[in-house]
């Protein structure tokens, strides 16, 4: 009896603590300056932390063709200082506050941000207005955060087996649009470049007008607002940016290539797709048909080729959504001497169950429950709620994404997702890439 009533109250409580989190909304506002630079706070007082964070949207594919690599060149070289932080102060500065800070750039976004001890906002509001009023752009700046991305690009990229596989693929997918380089960029473009073209970079895409401020956490929102209004309010707010328009034709014949990799002994074999950007409701069901084909060892791809052919070491799949498109990737490695054509005609087998049936009800269940699993863990912390805030802002026109994705999540049935993969997952619009190592 004793037993039975601690299994009906750890479930209890359980169920207490997953209710708030399964109806909880983020509490939001947001607002203007007068330059223009737009402001979300999400107050939570559960903890005393804040994290403030400016994304600015400006990626690699705001780049020219031939000086790629600027915006996450960028992502470093405004860690350098500013006419009030002292060359290499930033960092420590974060560091003696107790606070910690980082950044990432991708195809569409740059994304700072630093966590601090809620008594220590002012402190981040400070540092991230200076990163945009006046950063010191300067020869030694650009010299020494030079030698640091080519430092991350031997070890991220060169030197890291299967480390360019998704570029290999990118470039492959996309003729016109700049999706066709990765971030990280070319180190020669880097190196060709002139001072003058990072000033101008800077001066273009890292302004009030082409970035959004979030602060979520601790904070007061009265006292916050006027921090904000004290140290961004008279920021020039700079040429609104207009995007250029990249339109790709579809791709109506396979395409198969092979890529040599100096890094690895094991082969890989894969297949991609192009599919539509991150605010198309068919992207989120792409997302759910790859947890079909290989979230976990029970997944369709992983159970087949992995567990009861043992022909794969490893087989997997992702949806690659970005702003304006995305890309649908398939990947497995083999086991002992498995041919990779093997390999290619059990995902392609997989692809076509997709199309043809139904999954069922049981898989639709799990892999659903995971997409809200994965929801909800993105946004139980105030640098999650921040970035997810920005994201909404910048992506969709509209901070309150964060409180309808769970419902978007929750639209996409076994139906949609059968439809996706005959529309975007088929023979003629793939590409297959042979990733073999170099000798």
């Amino acid at each position: 009896m004793i037993k039975d009533m601690k299994k009906i109250f750890c479930t209890l409580s359980l169920l207490a603590l997953l209710a708030p989190a399964f109806s909880q909304k983020v509490k939001y506002i947001e607002y203007k300056l007068k330059n223009g630079l737009p402001v979300i706070l999400s107050q939570d007082n559960s903890a005393p932390v804040v994290t403030i964070s400016v994304m600015y949207h400006v990626g690699s594919k705001d780049e020219q063709p031939n000086r790629t690599g600027f915006a996450h060149f960028f992502e470093h070289l405004l860690f350098e200082g500013s006419e009030n932080i002292k060359r290499g102060e930033f960092m420590k500065i974060v560091t003696a506050n107790g606070g910690q800070n980082n950044a990432n750039t991708t195809q569409d976004r740059t994304f700072y941000y630093e966590v601090f001890p809620a008594n220590q906002l002012a402190t981040g509001l400070w540092l991230e207005s200076e990163r945009m009023m006046h950063p010191v752009i300067n020869e030694i700046g650009v010299k020494t955060q030079n030698e640091v991305v080519k430092e991350e690009k031997r070890l991220r990229v060169d030197n890291q087996p299967y480390g360019n596989f998704i570029g290999d693929i990118m470039k492959l997918l996309f003729y016109k649009h700049p999706y066709r380089w990765v971030p990280i960029g070319s180190m020669a473009d880097l190196d060709s470049a002139t001072l003058d073209e990072f000033k101008a970079f800077n001066k273009k895409f890292y302004t009030p007008s082409n970035a959004v401020l979030v602060v979520a956490g601790d904070i007061d929102i009265p006292k916050t607002k006027a921090l904000i209004e004290s140290y961004f309010a008279d920021i020039p707010s700079g040429t609104p940016v207009v995007k250029q328009k990249f339109v790709e034709a579809p791709i109506t014949k396979e395409i198969v290539d092979t890529a040599y990799d100096a890094n690895i002994q094991i082969p890989a074999i894969m297949m991609a797709y192009r599919t539509p950007g991150m605010t198309s409701a068919d992207s989120r069901a792409l997302e759910m048909a790859s947890n079909v084909l290989s979230n976990g060892n029970s997944s369709r791809m992983y159970k087949k080729m992995v567990d009861d052919k043992k022909e794969a070491l490893f087989a997997g799949s992702f949806n690659y959504a970005l702003e304006d498109y995305g890309a649908y990737i398939l990947f497995a490695m083999p086991n002992n001497n498995t041919p990779l054509d093997t390999l290619l005609q059990d995902m392609s087998e997989e692809v076509t169950k997709l199309q043809t049936s139904l999954i069922s009800e049981e898989e639709f269940t799990k892999i659903r429950n995971k997409a809200e699993n994965d929801f909800l863990d993105n946004n139980n912390r105030s640098l999650s709620v921040a970035e997810n805030l920005a994201d909404g802002y910048t992506f969709y026109h509209n901070a309150n994404h964060i409180n309808v994705e769970l419902d978007e999540i929750r639209k996409v049935t076994r139906e949609d997702i059968q439809r996706v993969a005959r529309e975007y997952l088929n023979p003629n619009q793939r590409v297959v890439l042979y990733y073999l190592p170099k000798k």
